[in-house]
Formats: C-alpha cells, structure tokens, sequence
C-alpha cells in the first residue's frame, strides 16, 4: 500500500490528473478502473477521480510494491502501458482459435490472490472483449481462463484457453503431465550433475509456504496430508559460485521448484522465502539481482494433441533473461 499526502502544488487539482501524473504507465481506463474497485481512495473512502483536491488530503493505493513499481517507472518496467488489452498484447508468443500463450512478466498475478486484483484472467478477458472474440452474454457461460500458475514474480510461459475447447484441453495436458514445462534458474553452489529429486510437499495456507519432508512415514507418524512431487534438474554452465540450471517440472504444485532446490542445497538467486539471505545479499550487490532468478522458458506439447487441430507450433521456447548474469 501506497500513500500519497497532497501538497501545495496538487492543492485545487482533479484527483484524476494527479493520479494520470503520478502512475504515468496506467491507461487513464485502469486508473478508473481502481477508483471503482476502491484499489485507489481518497481519505479512507471511495472516489470518482472528478474530486478537487485540497491541502492534507491523503491518497491511497492499494497495490504490490511491484505493481506500483510498474506503474510508475517505465525504465525498470517489464510493461510499458498498464490497459489490460494493451499489456496481453506485448506478453503473446502464440495464439490461435482456441489457446493462447504468453510471456509473464515479474509482479503481474496469474490469478486473483484477492477480489479486488486484477490478473492475467482478467487480462485476457479484456483483450479477447477488445478483439470481438466474445461478448458480455457469452462470459455469463464461458470464462477465458489460464490454465497453469507462475508465482507471481516468476517470468515466462504461461498457457490459456479462449474456448472451452482450448481450455479443456490445455488442462488436461497439464494434469496428465503430457505437456513438458521447463524452466532455467540460477542456484546457489555448483550442480555436478542431472539429477531426479523427490520428496513429499506440505503447505501451510496461513503463511503461503510449503514445507518438504522425504519420507511419507512422517505423515503416517504425525498424522499429516502431503502430496507426492517430482524434480528434474540438469546444469548449463558454471560461474562465480553459481549454477545456471534447466529444471522439468513433473509435478506442478505451489512454490515446487523454489522450495525443492532449497531443500538440496541449491537455493534461488533472489528467492526471499525459501533462499539463502547471505547469498542473495551478495547476488544482489555484485549482480544487481532484484528478485528471485526463475524463468519458464520452453514447453513442449505432445505429439498428439488431440483436439487442438489449429496448434501449430509443438515446441515454444524463450532466450535467456537479460537480467540472468550466467
């Protein structure tokens, strides 16, 4: 959260040109958009944007440190422009009838952590309204949807379904585990050699945080519920204490590659939850690293797709991040 006290110089203005000056990359539609949601308010209460500002009066708004950050400077921003249909644009890396993928920037949510968020969903809804795939009376029995989660300051491919074909199908391929999801991230220590990684995934609902035991005796013991995951991991090159890995994603549970490669003793660059905070301190002064170093760069779809005739790519695959330093 945000707060903004009006001074002299904002004293006798629209609260909504003072808002346009202050989120330059928000689309004058997103900034209404908020005042409605109550994302923004104006002393603790709901506002049109047509107020005149006066002396003392304090703004408010609601939003991730990242969101603001987005918002408010284009030069560190993966987004250029904050209007739903115009941020889904930039993100396409394929499209048809029926699916849509998308390269995810850091600090946008790929759904809603809360009611008043708006996320990829919401997004693509947006867009999909602005093309004329689907109209208001339509949504009332079909969603447009994405049908797999990055967190939300992970980057990469994402995958979607504009119909309900595409959407039936995409999660299918994900439950079944058909579909191939790689990722590359750059780990603490040096990674010798591939490896498979198993265990049991915990989560804690309160906190957000999962925790990872080997053995599933400890559920039968203490009485717990913990789901089975699996990962595979493979390094790409060496440098300055670090390991740049491809990690396959076998099972797709919350915070699964994050927590696993902590768990091994390989911990993210960056990760602040499941990290290693002298590590990350120095990745951050030597490499400028700002946030956690995983990105999802390829997914291979199978040889049959089923009813996705129109899927005409099998493989889509990313560079690099700049921001990755091996």
């Amino acid at each position: 959260m945000k707060q903004i006290i009006a001074g002299k110089n904002e004293d006798g203005q629209r609260l909504d040109r003072v808002l346009t000056r202050l989120l330059p990359n928000a689309g004058k539609g997103f900034i209404f958009k908020m005042l409605r949601k109550k994302n923004i308010v104006l002393n603790g209460k709901k506002a049109e944007g047509s107020e005149r500002l006066t002396l003392g009066d304090e703004i408010k708004l609601f939003f991730s440190d990242e969101t603001y950050e987005i918002m408010t400077s284009g030069s560190k921003s993966d987004l250029p422009l904050l209007s739903e249909d115009s941020i889904i644009k930039k993100m396409i890396v394929y499209e048809d009838d029926d699916v849509i993928i998308l390269n995810k920037p850091k600090g946008v949510l790929s759904q809603k952590a809360a009611e008043s968020d708006i996320s990829l969903n919401e997004m693509l809804i947006s867009y999909m309204l602005e093309k004329g795939e689907i109209d208001e009376e339509q949504l009332k029995t079909f969603r447009p949807s994405m049908c797999n989660r990055l967190d939300r300051n992970t980057s990469g491919l994402i995958c979607g379904g504009k119909t309900l074909k595409g959407l039936r199908c995409l999660s299918e391929m994900f439950r079944s585990r058909e579909l191939g999801k790689y990722y590359l991230c750059i780990v603490k220590g040096r990674a010798e050699k591939q490896e498979h990684i198993e265990g049991y995934l915990e989560k804690d609902e309160k906190t957000n945080k999962v925790s990872l035991y080997s053995k599933d005796i400890i559920f039968e013991k203490d009485n717990r519920q913990g789901s089975p995951i699996a990962t595979e991991y493979r390094p790409i090159a060496y440098g300055d204490g670090c390991t740049l890995l491809e990690v396959k994603l076998l099972t797709g549970k919350t915070h699964q590659i994050r927590a696993h490669l902590a768990s091994v003793g390989h911990p993210i660059a960056g990760d602040v939850k499941y990290g290693d905070e002298r590590f990350n301190r120095t990745v951050r002064d030597k490499h400028k690293v700002k946030s956690q170093m995983l990105f999802a760069y390829r997914i291979v779809f199978p040889k049959d797709c089923g009813e996705l005739t129109r899927l005409s790519r099998k493989e889509i695959i990313l560079d690099k991040p700049k921001d990755f330093f091996i």
